[in-house]
């Protein structure tokens, strides 16, 4: 299927003049320059260094040179009628040594981001950590250490300082239950380690500094916004076996309830997923209590649903995914499936906590073999994929869920983790030998859209 303005009247003004509109993006997959300017070393620039954990054996050295870019790349939102740019700041890149010396050379390049966008009429969303946890934090255990707390509470104080006189919309942490997962378990993400043992401790320090950074932004700014943001999944039982109907539970606790639910105030899911029940070794007397905050927002990150059944070779969770190529289901180029559906179920399911007030759809895109032919890129699906994911998300709001914004992930072809630059995510693509940026058919649709057309 593919956007068509002369037939399809589908565009912004059908969400209300109230809904948010951006784009999001990461400061390691984009900005380059990662020792530039006094910056010191995170998590992800010695994790590209080990041989086989990036696709290709590439790295984030230069990525799609944002931090030479960005007025270029910002002016490029603008001309795409995008009036918000979600981007996350380098915890190395301010504090090199993690806790003490500032750089201010650092302090002064997102200072020149906020006032160029603001400038030009974007309005900026800041990130407050997006995986890139300095190395020398590393070092002293990282986010397995209890210290991290205060360490990630202090990052926070200083951005606060350094740029809440200007920025209003502040996110505290990225997808938590992805970085702890992949970088504290499996090892396919910086920092590599694997198993419970470092897993648990990872999940219950960056829940506490989850909290602990809200209250800090809200102490700080009071008038700002403050949210912070979470990838989940809509996930379904492979049969209505009960052994597949509770494997489909614990692993719905798992990636949409293990975080979401101690910051609302609810709770560890500990009953419906029993391996949970290993961070009470790691809980403090009134630890309770420090993981819940009243957050403005919460931010939901999309891309597709996950199929789940038993399995008794699994340890821990008793649970496996039917992987989406086994289903012969449309894929995305990460080898997800393309099923915008999910964002309507999980918009529902996140609606039933009244303890949430707001929510914003932080992420929202899909990958796909994009091609650079005659100066232009046509991606018929990344159109076709946005256009009935943005269906969906207003049939919920339609059916009366609260739902407040929609930002694309993301604005430019970028380092993609563990997979380099092979998934393309971007409405603009990004020639990464020479830096041209062509926008794609997707960008001129989201434009479109934007505008009223």
């Amino acid at each position: 299927m593919e956007y068509n303005t002369n037939t399809n009247p589908f565009n912004k003004a059908l969400f209300g003049d109230d809904f948010v509109w951006g784009v999001s993006t990461a400061a390691v997959q984009i900005e380059g320059a990662h020792d530039a300017d006094g910056k010191g070393e995170s998590i992800w620039d010695v994790f590209v260094r080990r041989k086989g954990k990036i696709k290709g054996n590439v790295h984030n050295c230069v990525a799609c040179d944002f931090y030479n870019r960005y007025e270029e790349d910002i002016n490029l939102i603008k001309q795409l009628n995008i009036p918000n740019f979600r981007f996350s700041i380098s915890w190395s890149r301010i504090i090199p040594d993690g806790t003490e010396t500032i750089n201010q050379a650092g302090i002064d390049y997102y200072n020149r981001i906020i006032d160029h966008c603001l400038a030009i009429g974007v309005e900026p969303w800041i990130t407050l950590y997006h995986w890139d946890l300095p190395h020398v934090l590393e070092l002293k255990g990282g986010w397995t250490n209890r210290e991290v707390v205060n360490w990630f509470t202090n990052f926070v104080k200083v951005c606060a300082n350094a740029f809440g006189d200007r920025v209003k919309h502040w996110m505290v942490m990225n997808e938590p239950s992805v970085f702890t997962g992949a970088g504290y378990f499996f090892g396919l993400h910086a920092p590599g380690k694997t198993g419970l043992s470092n897993f648990l401790p990872a999940v219950h320090h960056v829940t506490l500094s989850i909290a602990a950074g809200g209250k800090v932004l809200r102490e700080l700014l009071p008038q700002a916004e403050i949210g912070t943001t979470f990838s989940c999944s809509y996930i379904e039982p492979y049969s209505q076996k009960p052994r597949d109907v509770a494997a489909a539970k614990r692993v719905d606790a798992l990636l949409n309830r293990l975080f979401v639910e101690p910051v609302l105030g609810l709770g560890y899911p500990f009953d419906d997923l029993p391996v949970s029940k290993g961070l009470k070794k790691y809980m403090l007397p009134g630890d309770e209590d420090k993981l819940a905050f009243d957050f403005d927002f919460i931010g939901l990150q999309n891309y597709t649903r996950e199929i789940v059944k038993y399995s008794f070779f699994t340890p821990y969770i008793g649970a496996s995914l039917v992987k989406a190529e086994k289903r012969h289901v449309p894929l995305t180029a990460m080898g997800w499936e393309v099923w915008p559906e999910s964002i309507y179920h999980l918009l529902h399911k996140y609606n039933k906590y009244p303890e949430i007030r707001k929510i914003y759809l932080t992420e929202s895109g899909a990958a796909f073999p994009d091609v650079y032919q005659d100066d232009v890129v046509h991606d018929p699906l990344r159109v076709a994929y946005l256009q009935e994911y943005l269906q969906q998300v207003l049939k919920a709001k339609n059916e009366g869920c609260e739902v407040s914004g929609y930002f694309i992930w993301t604005l430019t072809d970028n380092f993609e983790w563990a997979e380099g630059y092979h998934p393309r995510f971007g409405i603009i693509y990004v020639d990464f030998e020479t830096q041209q940026r062509v926008i794609k058919s997707s960008g001129k649709w989201y434009a479109d859209f934007l505008s009223g057309i």
